[in-house]
């Protein structure tokens, strides 16, 4: 098959995609359209930090939507920030939940950004309910609230939500943030994200679960996390240096 039936475009010119004329590297941040009427299509894997690469997707008998994923880590929130008011429905008890309601007499409180669909989030499921519980006796509230668009993403919706929280048997609230303005007041940019603050509500740490990925053959232990909880329930600063949290990106609403 020629370029001439089968182009992705990128920037001002096009260039031919990986599915009929061979593997082409993409510079960082630009994103190749597939080209039509060519019955493969192509879509961008685009890594924030790292370079982009074109991947084929064969389609025999018919043409494929290309999808975007982004690889997105959590940007510095200030140690001391204070921690935004929010009030979000659970869609399990279909009650409204508050912020004040869940930090309630804690030592601190654990705000996760999650959401069903991402494999990131996937991976550290049953490690964010075994943590909860292990740390939940020492003072600590914990709260997951999902923010993607259901426009783009209609399994992340409210009823999915619910079951997922049941059939994991999440041991906190998770919460459906539609208007995605709390992601916004949080500064969130990934699922997962993880912040803890302390008894004043007070940012104390920001960053990741774990070393654990999808990608990497690394046991899930939340390492990272229950380091910086060891410390804030001490009344002491985080000494392990802090990482960020590496995930699927939000989805924004369109």
């Amino acid at each position: 098959m020629s370029s001439a039936h089968c182009t992705s475009a990128l920037r001002s010119d096009t260039r031919p995609c990986w599915g009929c004329q061979g593997h082409r590297l993409v510079k960082l941040h630009v994103r190749p359209t597939p080209g039509w009427p060519c019955k493969r299509n192509c879509f961008s894997l685009q890594l924030v930090g790292r370079r982009s690469y074109t991947k084929r997707y064969k389609a025999q008998h018919r043409a494929i939507v290309p999808t975007v994923m982004v690889l997105t880590e959590s940007t510095p929130f200030e140690i001391g920030t204070k921690a935004p008011a929010f009030q979000l429905p659970e869609p399990v008890t279909g009650k409204i939940r508050t912020l004040e309601e869940i930090s309630e007499g804690a030592s601190a409180t654990l705000v996760m950004f999650i959401c069903n669909h991402c494999p990131f989030v996937k991976l550290l499921k049953e490690g964010m309910v075994n943590l909860a519980k292990d740390y939940q006796s020492r003072g600590l509230a914990t709260v997951a609230i999902s923010s993607n668009s259901v426009k783009t993403h209609p399994q992340d919706g409210p009823e999915e939500m619910a079951a997922d929280a049941q059939a994991f048997g999440y041991p906190f609230p998770y919460l459906y943030d539609e208007t995605q303005e709390v992601a916004k007041a949080y500064r969130a940019l990934c699922t997962p994200e993880f912040m803890v603050f302390d008894s004043k509500l007070e940012l104390q740490y920001h960053g990741q679960f774990d070393s654990a990925r999808p990608s990497k053959d690394v046991s899930v232990t939340g390492e990272d996390l229950r380091a910086a909880l060891d410390d804030i329930l001490a009344g002491k600063p985080v000494q392990k240096p802090i990482k960020p949290s590496v995930g699927c990106s939000i989805k924004w609403h369109p």
